[in-house]
Parts: C-alpha cells; sequence; structure tokens
C-alpha cells in the first residue's frame, strides 16, 4: 500500500512535458448511410487517415469522432448537438450544402468551428457565421467563371440562360446572368424548366427562333442529357455550358449530343494512395473524390489549432482563437496551400473550364480536355 502512495506522489510531480496529454477530439459528420454514402466512406477514411499521420508524427494527438448524418439536414442538426454536449470544438463536415445550412447555427451557439470539404452553396458563407469554412469554390464562383467564359468567347452574341428551378439551378443561372451585365452583355432569354422534362421541344423551338449561340444551363446531369439531346435533335448546335452538377452517369451516357458541352469545376482532387476504406469493395470514385478534402480539413485544423494556440492542456479547442488563426495566413495541404477571406471562402478558389469530347472508345469525358478560347 505504501509503495501505491509513493508511486502516485512520484507520477504528480512529474514534468507536464512528461504527462500525457488527452487528445484533441475533431468531430466526422458525414453521409455513411444513404445515397451519399460512397462520398461518406471517402470522407471518413480520409479524416481516419490525417489523424493517424498526424500521431505518428508526433506533438499534439488527435482523436476521430465520427457520426452518421445520412445527408439529412434534421440529422445533421442532430449530430451537431451530440457533438457540442460531448464537448467536441472542431468537425470535419458535413457533406451537402441543406445539412450545412441546418447544422451550422447549432455549432455557432456551441463554440465549434466546422471544415466542409464539399459543399458549394454561396450563401452559406454569407450568413455572417464566424465558424463556417468551405475548401473548394462555391457556385457564385463557378458562375463567374462560366460567365467570363460566355462574354469572352460570345462577346455581342445571344445567350440563353435556362435553370432547373431548384435553389442549386436558380443560384447558378442568376449569378451568370449577372455576371453578363456587369460585362455589358445581356441573355437573350432566361427561362426555368421542371426537373425531369421530358419533352423540351416548345423551348428548344424558342431557343432556335432567338438564334442563340450558346445556352448555359443551371442544374444537374439528368436534365442536361435530356436538354442538350433536344437541341441537336432540333439541328440547334449551340454549346451548352454548365457547372459541374451535371457530373453524372446520366450526362456521360449522352452520346454524341453531349459533346463540345463546356463544364466550369474546381481541380480534381488528388488520389491518398494509402487510402484505407475497410473492404477493398469500398473504393469507389467516390470516395476517393471526397477523401483528400477530409484529409486536408484535418490538416487545416491542426495546423491552425497550433498556430492559433487554441486547444488548452485537456484538448479543449476555444473555437474562436481557432476561426481566427484559420482566417490567418496560409496553410500547407493535401489540396495545396489554401488560405480564407473573412466570409471563410477559399481565397483566389481555382475554377477550371473542360470540355466533353468522345474517346478513341466511344465514351464521352471531360479530363484534360480544355475548351477553345
Amino acid at each position: 500500500m505504501r509503495a501505491l502512495a509513493l508511486a502516485l506522489c512520484f507520477l504528480g510531480t512529474l514534468p507536464a512535458a512528461a504527462q500525457v496529454s488527452p487528445p484533441v477530439r475533431i468531430g466526422l459528420s458525414a453521409p455513411l448511410s444513404g445515397p451519399d454514402a460512397g462520398f461518406g466512406q471517402g470522407l471518413r477514411a480520409g479524416a481516419e487517415q490525417a489523424v493517424a499521420d498526424l500521431n505518428r508524427a508526433g506533438g499534439r494527438r488527435f482523436s476521430l469522432t465520427a457520426a452518421d448524418d445520412g445527408g439529412d439536414p434534421k440529422q445533421a442538426a442532430a449530430v451537431a448537438a451530440r457533438f457540442a454536449a460531448d464537448g467536441i470544438g472542431a468537425v470535419v463536415g458535413p457533406f451537402e450544402s441543406a445539412a450545412v445550412a441546418k447544422a451550422a447555427p447549432v455549432y455557432e451557439r456551441a463554440g465549434t468551428v466546422l471544415v466542409a470539404p464539399g459543399v458549394t452553396y454561396g450563401p452559406l458563407t454569407g450568413r455572417g457565421l464566424w465558424n463556417l469554412f468551405r475548401l473548394g469554390p462555391s457556385d457564385p464562383q463557378q458562375a463567374r467563371a462560366a460567365a467570363d467564359y460566355l462574354a469572352r468567347v460570345y462577346a455581342g452574341k445571344p445567350i440563353a440562360i435556362l435553370n432547373d428551378r431548384t435553389t442549386f439551378g436558380r443560384g447558378l443561372a442568376d449569378a451568370v446572368a449577372t455576371r453578363l451585365h456587369d460585362l455589358n452583355q445581356h441573355e437573350a432569354a432566361f427561362e426555368g424548366i421542371e426537373r425531369g422534362s421530358r419533352d423540351l421541344s416548345a423551348l428548344v423551338k424558342r431557343l432556335a427562333a432567338a438564334k442563340v449561340a450558346a445556352v448555359y444551363f443551371g442544374g444537374t446531369g439528368a436534365d442536361a442529357a435530356t436538354l442538350v439531346r433536344a437541341m441537336r435533335e432540333a439541328h440547334l448546335t449551340a454549346p451548352l455550358v454548365a457547372s459541374d452538377g451535371i457530373l453524372a452517369p446520366a450526362f456521360a451516357a449522352s452520346g454524341p449530343a453531349g459533346e463540345g458541352t463546356v463544364m466550369t469545376l474546381p481541380p480534381d482532387p488528388p488520389r491518398l494512395p494509402d487510402l484505407k476504406i475497410g473492404k477493398a469493395a469500398l473504393r469507389t470514385p467516390e470516395a476517393d473524390s471526397a477523401a483528400a478534402g477530409a484529409y486536408a480539413a484535418v490538416q487545416l485544423l491542426a495546423q491552425a489549432l497550433d498556430r492559433g494556440q487554441a486547444a488548452d492542456a485537456k484538448g479543449k479547442v476555444n473555437g474562436r482563437k481557432l476561426a481566427d488563426a484559420l482566417r490567418t495566413g496560409k496553410y500547407k495541404t493535401v489540396l495545396g496551400d489554401l488560405s480564407f477571406d473573412g466570409r471563410g471562402d477559399p481565397a483566389g478558389g481555382m475554377v477550371l473550364l473542360r470540355v466533353w469530347r468522345r474517346t478513341p472508345d466511344g465514351r464521352l469525358d471531360y479530363a484534360g480536355q480544355e475548351p477553345p478560347s
């Protein structure tokens, strides 16, 4: 008994550096089930790998707590409340814009910082939330790049702007129109179509009558494929321009009709070579596309925690200090050097232009294909 007491006394006199500090807990809110589960599994694998690599390097230790939000806004808000109750002050995710919109205010009230790798909806970072940061270019940034391209290549020619009447599609279309107006170019037509519409012949007839030289579409892949097929069937050769919202098997299957479509998109994320996603069969293109973003988010949080001295000896995170540090200077990540503006958007978010063309084996692909300038 006396030996145990002496041992406890000795441990109590060890210097802080010799004692093991609790790890900083990072939360992950991701769609680990549901239609976006492929992306969610990639987010978890990327975040887990980043935490393991940081701990292997020594220094401050980290742990990851993953929760399934199913891509659902209400579920994401419930995850946020649970993380707040558990004292988790830094979070990666959610993945979907609607989930972030619902969860971010919960995190803000709790003093929690979240880095969202995949969200693109522009207004999210315009709400004055001090705690929200995104990694990729927003929809308005993609719309601006599309409008600049249209104004440069089709200056003085009729341009049509269409959308699928969703918040996403209409937001893109409005942003393209606004930018074109700033560049002293006005659209010849601005119309919406219902999602899932199969007969667009009347719309295409109006576009042909207006002799449009190019068509911008704010929407997703299936509707873009229907639109471009209807245009080609009516012998309307104007190229389609869209965001990476059209990235879907349905558009890739549009065949010759889709050839020549110009698309805006962020740079391809790097493929993490040592990524471990449970079973090998779960390593999908969706998982690969999301993993690097989660890895970079963990890197950002770790570096900012150190730069801002935003975690105490017990691993408790000071959200305000962490957010201030994220807005200060550049950080090195697997996605390249990242910095943020006052809204939480990546400074100088790069947007690429790519054109869909048929490959020698007959597929439709955009990889490495730049449009005419």
